[in-house]
């Protein structure tokens, strides 16, 4: 993309980068003119508010500082990336250099500005996080989960609009089905993305038990999806006598079902689970974390239909 300025909003394309929506190299902060050559624009740190899509919650303190005496030095050398929002300006890219400019003393800084759709908005948002690796990964799935909700499109979709693949998508998304105690783990860096994936087939108290495992014993993924495999394929006690019903639910998924179900999965944006209860038997569960993601849901069903 060549120019933001000949083409509709709602043909561009974020999965190329930011360079392509900021242009080339950045500016010097010493720069003095309100108006530049390329298109730059000196705005008031006051005047600028925060990102209501940003998916990063989270910024180191001691970061900040690191950048704020950067900034203090070398001024900033990439434009931020705003649009008009009434008499102020609403970021689009650029929260922590923002935030170290304010820390720096800076009383205006150096912005592009651009007419963005909120969709953009949040495409670049996730684009500028997931380019310089800023989100962790479970920051990564809600920011990918809430962009599914909001604007009502598939994992397949937001794949391309991120170049990013769908099953790579897919797998990031599923970290959210794991336990709370999983994700806190996860946010506190004290297991991997790779941990975490292998966790996913576990109920929620063995994801717990494993996730206690990872961290008192040091064991590396390979170790960990070990130990998934043990439990899974660890002698099944059923109460005697057992139900019909308790053995129709111990029936496992073929191969094939579990294809299907990640497929709806990828489709629906939501958790499924196709469950057996017989050979021409079964259930499928599809859940949702809201009523909006319910209606989301709904709609895309009666479209298929």
């Amino acid at each position: 993309m060549s120019s933001t300025e000949d083409q509709s909003p709602k043909r561009r394309r974020l999965g190329r980068g930011l360079n392509a929506l900021i242009g080339t190299a950045g500016i010097d902060e010493t720069q003095t003119s309100a108006d530049s050559d390329n298109g730059l624009k000196r705005i008031e740190v006051d005047r600028i508010r925060r990102n209501e899509f940003q998916p990063r919650q989270q910024f180191d303190e001691e970061s900040l500082n690191e950048l704020a005496r950067s900034i203090r030095q070398h001024g900033i050398l990439q434009p931020l990336l705003v649009r008009p929002a009434g008499d102020e300006y609403q970021l689009i890219a650029g929260e922590r250099r923002w935030l170290a400019a304010k820390k720096a003393g800076l009383t205006a800084v150096p912005c592009q500005i651009r007419e963005l759709e909120d969709q953009e908005v949040t495409e670049a948002a996730i684009e500028e996080n997931l380019k310089r690796k800023d989100l962790n990964v479970l920051e990564k799935a809600q920011a990918f989960q809430d962009y599914i909700n909001r604007f009502e499109c598939t994992i397949e979709q937001l794949a391309k609009r991120l170049s990013m693949t769908r099953s790579n998508v897919s797998n990031i998304l599923r970290l959210l089905e794991l336990s709370d105690e999983v994700h806190d783990s996860i946010r506190r860096g004290t297991i991997s993305y790779g941990h975490a994936r292998a966790l996913l087939p576990l109920e929620p108290s063995e994801q717990k038990a494993l996730c206690h495992r990872i961290q008192s014993q040091s064991l590396s993924v390979r170790e960990t999806e070990s130990a998934v495999r043990n439990l899974q394929n660890g002698p099944s006690v059923v109460p005697f006598p057992a139900s019909k019903s308790t053995m129709r639910a111990s029936i496992e998924p073929t191969s094939h079902v579990l294809s299907l179900q990640d497929q709806l999965r990828d489709q629906l944006g939501a958790k499924v689970e196709i469950r057996l209860s017989g050979k021409d038997k079964g259930k499928i569960i599809i859940q949702f974390g809201s009523n909006a993601d319910f209606e989301r849901i709904v709609r895309q069903l009666r479209h298929a239909a």
